[in-house]
């Protein structure tokens, strides 16, 4: 398993990643209680990110300074990936096999991006306010899009003096220039992180991977944003939350907007039909004075590519606005 998601990442231009993951295969003896983990994993062991539970796993032991060879490996001072992991995973078996029990908490905020450039599409579509509900929202981090600043497709927007500086690489023509004004926004997790807990900061520090400073440098930013400017998170399993959500009333002239990124691979099938079943019944209210968009920013059932999608309500159509890299760093829009 680790090994086949290294083939994966090559894919994406991650080598030292990839490296990491299949010593990890070839070293997974050395580490009984994390063998078993991955072997007796009891669902789909891609969809849960194992491997990327595996690998925050070394990060944070690197970060830690708790395993001396596989800090000097992440610092490229070395190059002996069998070595340094194997023997992390050999001393600190116990510890690795707890963090992965947990799901990931990537909270990759190059992925507003795409969130952005779908939010302009609904802009053009209807010209109010957005209130933003976020469904499985980490430590809040994209809910703070709005205090962000963008390079899409050579629409500049956003405030000009935000540390915080999104600019994939763009492929096809850029989004429309709709307007993008959030009254409100609020998510839910069903283990939130706090961005003002040391241990929570450091967790989800340790799923930006080391070897790429430009991500860990956006992800810190962006959490000193959200320790200035605090995100509106509720713990709740998003099932129960999002439909009580929902039925609240709903002013006119307000556009409410639900969204997600890299959740619904977390969910099991029911869950995941309960949710579009919320979501399509609150669509079948909807009006042109109180409509509603859903934008998902996932894997394709067959994980062959990510895809931003877009359905807006009243006339419930749905568009596949681009083909996007996992992690934000490029989008391919189609429309």
């Amino acid at each position: 398993m680790l090994a086949r998601q290294g083939v994966v990442l090559r894919s994406l231009n991650q080598p030292f990643v990839a490296a990491l993951l299949e010593a990890g295969q070839r070293q997974l003896h050395r580490a009984p209680h994390t063998a078993a983990l991955i072997r007796d994993w009891p669902g789909d062991a891609a969809a849960a990110g194992l491997a990327m539970r595996f690998n925050g796993a070394l990060q944070a032991l690197a970060r830690q300074g708790d395993a001396i060879r596989l800090s000097a490996l992440l610092r490229h001072d070395h190059d002996d990936f069998d070595g340094a992991v194997g023997a992390a995973m050999a001393d600190r078996d116990d510890f690795i096999a707890a963090w992965m029990r947990d799901p990931p908490q990537t909270n990759e905020v190059a992925r507003a991006g795409a969130i952005m450039a779908a939010l302009m599409v609904v802009g053009t579509l209807f010209d109010m306010p957005f209130a933003l509900l976020e469904l499985g929202s980490s430590a809040g981090l994209n809910l703070n899009l709005g205090h962000y600043r963008y390079d899409l497709g050579g629409h500049r927007i956003g405030p000009a003096a935000s540390p915080v500086v999104i600019a994939p690489a763009w492929q096809g023509a850029p989004p429309p220039a709709g307007a993008v004004r959030i009254a409100a926004a609020r998510g839910v997790d069903l283990r939130p992180l706090d961005v003002a807990d040391a241990a929570a900061v450091e967790r989800l520090s340790s799923f930006a991977w080391t070897d790429d400073p430009v991500r860990a440098g956006l992800l810190a930013r962006a959490i000193a944003l959200a320790q200035a400017n605090p995100p509106a998170i509720d713990r709740d399993d998003l099932a129960r939350w999002l439909p009580r959500q929902l039925a609240m009333a709903q002013p006119a002239g307000l556009c409410r907007v639900v969204f997600h990124s890299m959740v619904l691979q977390y969910l099991t099938p029911a869950h995941r039909a309960a949710i579009t079943g919320h979501i399509h019944a609150a669509g079948s209210r909807a009006d042109r004075m109180r409509p509603l968009a859903w934008i998902g920013f996932e894997w394709t059932e067959c994980r062959s590519e990510v895809r931003l999608m877009l359905t807006c309500w009243p006339d419930g159509t749905s568009r596949h606005l681009a083909t996007c890299h996992p992690y934000g760093e490029w989008i391919r829009w189609h429309h």
